[in-house]
């Protein structure tokens, strides 16, 4: 088999971002804008080295500071001149809405119906694809969210490499857990197949990888296609990488809190939390395995959803 006939017309690298302060807390965070901590920009500086010898034409992320952190950490990375980074409002983790930052609960209370434990703010686990909270999005709604950054972020770039003659673009993007675990799906119902593959991708580690190739059926390197709008090649899309996560293997948790504090940008270096900062003894957090923390009960943790 040729070089060329296995180089894809496009790569996606899809980046959960690096562990945030909400992370570390039994909460639902979704749009709730929690910074990185400091394990988590050390986790995203590993990736980002990690990924350096890939060039990226460009970065896409969420506005979310954590996973817009994560990106700016690859894009540095990166050999000069290095990818744009663009952030889209497409690439947001799933709103919990009224639930926003307050603790989850595992189980329903018994004699309350869920909207009864709305209205006492509670705010349990939720087994349904199309169930929601107030304001919120349900995970049917993020599959939408998901096809829609799809269609407007990943497609123009394999639509025109096609017609451009080009093969072996990449492009990475930094998001959340369970918008990545919609995105990989939207997707991989572009192959010709159209099968959807379920959810298999939720509960990925922090700064853990995917990635997924695309291929123009019939493309070659040096050779434009032509086609219409209304009536493109067809493609080929797999997963080669799944939940990659071999460059947290040397980032250790600072001891003392430190590690999970919020990441301060303009900190030179760790001396900087010593000159004042105060450090709550209750925020020192037990022992996980790395990359792993509770973020949310459908993100981290197995949860059968129908």
């Amino acid at each position: 088999m040729s070089t060329e006939a296995t180089v894809p017309t496009l790569t996606v690298t899809f980046i959960r971002h690096g562990e945030s302060t909400d992370n570390l807390k039994s909460i639902w965070a979704g749009w709730k804008d929690s910074p990185l901590s400091n394990h988590g920009m050390n986790q995203a500086k590993a990736v980002g080295q990690s990924l350096s010898n890939v060039p990226f034409t460009v970065i896409y992320a969420s506005p979310l500071k954590r996973a817009l952190w994560t990106g700016q950490a690859v894009q540095e990375a990166q050999p000069d001149p290095k990818p744009r980074l663009i952030a889209s409002d497409l690439l947001r983790e799933q709103h919990f809405g009224a639930a926003e930052g307050h603790p989850w609960q595992w189980n329903l209370t018994p004699g309350l119906t869920l909207e009864e434990h709305f209205a006492r703010g509670i705010w349990p686990v939720l087994h349904e694809r199309w169930q929601k909270f107030p304001e919120a999005e349900s995970l049917d709604d993020l599959f939408e969210r998901a096809k829609k950054a799809i269609n407007e972020l990943v497609m123009p770039h394999v639509w025109r490499a096609a017609r451009e003659g080009k093969k072996g673009v990449h492009i990475a993007i930094a998001s959340h857990g369970l918008c990545i675990s919609e995105l990989v799906p939207a997707l991989l119902i572009k192959d010709e197949s159209g099968v959807h593959p379920g959810d298999k991708f939720r509960g990925l580690q922090n700064t853990a990888w995917t990635r997924v190739t695309v291929d123009v059926k019939g493309s070659k390197e040096g050779e434009p296609m032509e086609f219409s709008d209304s009536d493109p090649p067809k493609l080929q899309v797999r997963v080669t990488d799944v939940n990659r996560h071999e460059h947290l293997a040397k980032v250790e948790r600072q001891k003392g809190g430190i590690g999970s504090a919020g990441y301060d940008p303009k900190q030179q270096d760790i001396r900087a939390f010593f000159g004042g900062a105060k450090m709550d003894a209750g925020a020192v957090a037990s022992e996980v395995e790395e990359g792993r923390s509770e973020s949310n009960a459908r993100d981290e943790v197995e949860v059968d959803i129908h």
